[in-house]
């Protein structure tokens, strides 16, 4: 089964994220942050990725430090489930409408970090959640992931939609890449021999 548990704890922070990569997108998201909790299990629905998600932060500071931990070790939970990433088909992609707004995500499992961030909110808030955090969390996501990340808001009105459907996006992108491709019969996806 590829699945992983992760510990995470700092002075900020106190962080376990347990995931199934071959999961039916259950989810138990309990950060303190309500908004964030809902994006959570958003990423979870949409990738079918077994997610449960605990964390106690500073809140009393603010969510910061909460949301960019969590996108870290869900980050490094991920890469632990994928193992050597053999027969996995390692790209994935999605437009993802959500009324007025319109997501591009597209991801390599490769083992490289980076986050091309083309997302642009239009409030600096949802309710008290900080707009800016949703770049953060996949920061974390793609640096400690391991994965090329580029998302891109084609249109969008709505600070909600918009959030929600990068997650959702990036969701579906990544369900498409963890997938097992029956076609390459345990081969690593890559001329180079590792990933």
């Amino acid at each position: 089964m590829r699945s992983a548990t992760i510990t995470r704890k700092t002075a900020e922070t106190e962080i376990e994220v347990m995931i199934e990569l071959d999961g039916q997108g259950s989810y138990d998201n309990r950060t303190g942050v309500g908004f964030f909790d809902h994006m959570l299990d958003q990423l979870a629905r949409h990738a079918l990725i077994d997610m449960h998600v605990k964390a106690q932060g500073d809140l009393h500071i603010d969510d910061h430090h909460t949301v960019e931990d969590c996108g870290i070790a869900l980050g490094q939970a991920l890469r632990e489930a994928l193992g050597d990433k053999r027969g996995i088909r390692r790209y994935g992609e999605c437009h993802l409408p959500m009324d007025d707004t319109l997501v591009r995500a597209a991801l390599d499992l490769s083992g490289r970090p980076w986050l091309s961030w083309n997302v642009a909110m239009t409030a600096p808030q949802i309710g008290r959640f900080d707009t800016e955090l949703v770049r953060e969390f996949f920061q974390g996501l793609a640096t400690h992931g391991g994965i090329t990340l580029h998302v891109d808001l084609i249109r969008g009105v709505n600070s909600h939609h918009i959030a929600e459907a990068a997650f959702k996006a990036v969701a579906r992108a990544l369900r498409m890449a963890v997938e097992a491709d029956p076609r390459a019969g345990g081969i690593l996806p890559s001329t180079k021999g590792a990933l």
